[in-house]
């Protein structure tokens, strides 16, 4: 397995825990006793919450391609 391949699986692997572990989240929120008008307004800030630090994560990860690839270049 190449590097690139390896660092798909940890991604794949990452993303797969994250999106269970929302699931799990809503699920407890939708089940729990609480008025609907209280759960859905406590479901809408995590989803801004989880939006925002995807978001970050995301462009994290960007930065760290691009300086990879001009660390590979500056190398070449």
């Amino acid at each position: 397995m190449s590097e690139s391949e390896d660092r798909n699986a940890m991604l794949y692997l990452l993303a797969g825990v994250g999106i269970g572990a929302l699931i799990g989240v809503a699920a407890g929120m939708l089940f729990a006793p609480k008025p609907g008008l209280e759960t859905r307004e406590e479901l809408s800030e995590k989803l801004k919450e989880l939006k925002e630090k995807t978001e970050q994560w995301v462009a994290e990860q960007k930065a760290k391609r691009q300086q990879v690839a001009k660390s590979e270049e500056a190398s070449a």
